[in-house]
């Protein structure tokens, strides 16, 4: 698409074999160029992986879904990239979302896009539909702006983002912290794009850990909002300002 930085798809994943193949032909076939960071898979992930042409770094251990990114990121900038879409590698994120994902990029440029689950929510689970929407709340206020599904990993990430990959986070946190440190110190405003959600079929069970990644993200959350203060109007910005949304049709590349 013109007007468009150059872009790259990145895809971190741990244990992917039932999925991992399906998602990088799909993705291959829109022609995007594609980094994959295995976490250390032990299930012959990365044997899928290298059969494609896509550029593949491997983890020796596991490091967690941050330092995945972390290195996907840096990897994506030393081959002069000034973008990137990230997706996780179970399938719950479609190749078919990436077109409006990047036509929401073209439209409003410098600003992070997430590919938001707002579509048929009633596929989540309770329990994780409740674990969602308390994070939005939550990282919402330490944003300073309303953001919709803070825990998607199907995002675009502009090239000022990208520069953020040295913050002391891991994990889960990870993504938290890039959504607070775009908002706050870069004043980036976040785009959603509603997709589906899909949590019917043959996935893998969830690497994420609602109790303890939670507690986490929570924690490192109620830090951020104390660090940049003026709680009160913080929390008035995330729950008084118009939440940017961008529900255009599909575009082709």
């Amino acid at each position: 698409m013109n007007g468009l930085p150059r872009w790259c798809v990145l895809i971190p994943c741990l244990n992917e074999a039932g999925a991992i193949d399906g998602l990088l032909r799909s993705v291959l076939a829109l022609g995007a160029p594609v980094i994959v960071v295995d976490d250390g898979s032990d299930d012959g992930t990365p044997d899928i992986v290298a059969r494609l042409p896509v550029t593949l770094l491997r983890h020796g251990r596991r490091r967690g879904k941050g330092e995945a990114l972390r290195s996907g990121f840096r990897e994506a900038l030393r081959q002069g990239f000034e973008a990137v879409l990230t997706m996780d590698g179970d399938g719950q994120h479609l190749a078919a979302d990436v077109p409006r994902i990047v036509a929401a990029a073209q439209r409003w440029p410098g600003r992070m896009v997430i590919g938001a689950r707002l579509l048929d929510r009633e596929q989540q689970p309770k329990a994780r539909r409740f674990a969602n929407a308390f994070a939005d709340w939550g990282i919402s206020w330490a944003c300073a702006q309303p953001v919709a599904d803070t825990q998607s990993g199907q995002r675009w990430y502009p090239r000022a983002a990208l520069a953020l990959v040295d913050l002391p986070a891991e994990g889960f946190v990870f993504e938290a912290a890039l959504l607070i440190a775009a908002s706050r110190e870069l004043g980036m405003r976040v785009v959603s794009v509603p997709i589906a959600s899909r949590y019917h079929g043959d996935f893998r069970l969830s690497h994420f850990r609602p109790v303890r990644d939670v507690s986490r993200i929570t924690a490192y959350t109620i830090g951020r909002v104390i660090h940049y203060g003026n709680v009160q109007a913080s929390y008035r910005r995330s729950r008084g300002a118009p939440q940017l949304s961008d529900a255009p049709a599909a575009q082709a590349f």
